[in-house]
Order: structure tokens, then sequence, then C-alpha cells
């Protein structure tokens, strides 16, 4: 998996780079809004319909959409997409204490009350 990502951001960047797309080369933040609506849309309206085949494929145009949106970041000195894997691994660790530590969960709602703690916690830290 790991080798297929990386192969997937050479892509993407290869998209903006010399001999790229210029359609790509030209595109902002800003100018991928509705991009990210309508590929967002798509997904949810693949998961409604129950249509797994066409969901994969919108997962993967979302997933463009992820990937582009962080390779400006980075273009701008922003940050990487290993930043935003990173700082979504971590935070998937921070709010399941009950998986990566030593609280305790045994339902959904416990789950659910402990996500909510310890995300209270984190907004509070960077006040």
């Amino acid at each position: 998996m790991e080798k297929l990502f990386k192969k997937f951001v050479n892509t993407t960047k290869a998209l903006r780079g010399a001999g790229g797309c210029p359609w790509d080369k030209k595109q902002t933040h800003e100018s991928l809004i509705k991009c990210l609506r309508e590929e967002s849309e798509e997904v949810v309206q693949a998961i409604e319909n129950k249509d797994f085949v066409n969901l994969q494929e919108e997962l993967g145009d979302l997933l463009l959409q992820v990937v582009f949106h962080a390779n400006l970041a980075e273009e701008e000195g922003k940050f990487t997409i290993n930043d935003v894997i990173k700082g979504i691994d971590d935070k998937l660790i921070r709010r399941h204490p009950h998986v990566f530590g030593s609280e305790k969960a045994d339902t959904p709602e416990e789950s659910l009350a402990l996500w909510k703690k310890m995300k209270a916690k984190e907004k509070e830290a960077k006040k």
C-alpha cells in the first residue's frame, strides 16, 4: 500500500510539474472548492444508493482532492501529505484511549463519550 500511495502522490505532483497539465497547474485551494464539494457529495450519494462500485471510484476522486490540496500546501511551504497523515493518525490514537491507552469503553456510547472528552481537552489546550 505504501508504494502504491507514493506512486499516486507522485502522479498528482507530475500534473503540476514541468510538462504537466495546464488546467492542474492553474488550480488553487479556492478554485478547487467546487470540485471538493462535488466529489464529497458524490461519495454520499454512492453510500446512500449502496452503489459500492461507484463508491470505490468516488472515494478515489475524493482522495485526489485531499492529496491535491496537500500538494498545493506543500508548494506554499505550509505542510505536506505526510503531515496530514501523521496529524490524523495522532488524533485517532489520542481520541481512542480505550484502544491505545488504559481507558475502558465497552459500548459505543462510552467510546463516543471518551472521544468527546479527548476532543474537548484538545480544544482547551489550543486556547
